[in-house]
């Protein structure tokens, strides 16, 4: 049986509701972050296996590209946010 590369429903509303920022929030910055965050972790473990899947390491390129971006604005805008949202997913070091 073959995962899905996208996140499930039930999880995907699972993660807004942990990261949103006000009731109904499905686009900040602290979701988009967190949603690829998920995202990026199931194809890391992908590609553990997958060594070869060099069209999904495309995809995990532009994902890890657009988080970056998205961290960005969000250090420029509020460091609060950006230090709360990086530690409670932690992913700097």
């Amino acid at each position: 049986m073959r995962l899905p590369v996208s996140l499930s429903r039930e999880s995907k509303n699972d993660l807004i509701g942990e990261y949103q920022t006000h009731e109904g929030d499905t686009g900040s910055p602290e979701v988009q972050i967190a949603i690829l965050t998920k995202r990026i972790e199931y194809l890391t473990e992908h590609f553990q296996s997958h060594k070869k899947d060099h069209h999904s390491r495309l995809g995990l390129l532009k994902m890890v590209g657009k988080r970056r971006r998205l961290l960005d604005y969000l250090k420029r805008k509020n460091l609060d946010r950006y230090q709360q949202i990086i530690s409670r997913l932690g992913i700097r070091k």
